[in-house]
């Protein structure tokens, strides 16, 4: 069994990071586990980066072929996608965001862990909403690029 089967949360171990050149250009980091049918960042994907060995097989990014559109991030009924590029000392985290406010271009939000626990603020880049989701784009510190998959508002 897994350790994410107990705790409910992924750790650098469950996941295939891209490289350092990879990230600069910017990729999809797909934090999907679930074996359970569901293909729709598949279907999003314009350059066909995104493959499933069978419907019930999490999905997989080729880092190489991945254009970082964030497409697949709004699509994602899991909110697990989110794409990442570095970018000087900072890195660009977009992820999905299903709650209210919405942030604004220029706020400065939490950055959240996959715990939920705060590590940083960041500052938001871009928001726009891709299909049901918001997908907000963020700045954090380049170390965090891999950590931070979350913000919270302060209202």
């Amino acid at each position: 069994m897994h350790k994410y089967e107990q705790t409910g949360v992924l750790s650098s171990r469950d996941l295939i990071y891209p490289s350092l050149k990879q990230l600069q250009k910017g990729v999809a980091i797909i934090e999907c586990v679930q074996e359970i049918p569901c293909n729709p960042c598949v279907d999003s994907c314009p350059v066909h980066a995104i493959s499933m060995k069978d419907i019930n097989a999490p999905p997989v990014c080729d880092y190489d072929a991945c254009i970082a559109c964030g497409k697949c991030v709004g699509i994602c009924p899991g909110l697990a996608i989110f794409v990442v590029k570095l970018k000087d000392d900072k890195a660009h985290i977009t992820v999905p965001y299903e709650f209210l406010p919405v942030p604004a271009v220029g706020d400065v939000v939490d950055a959240l862990d996959r715990e939920g626990k705060k590590r940083d603020k960041a500052l938001v880049k871009n928001v726009v909403k891709k299909g049901k989701t918001m997908v907000v784009t963020i700045e954090v510190e380049q170390p965090l690029a891999m950590e931070i998959r979350n913000i919270r508002v302060n209202a």
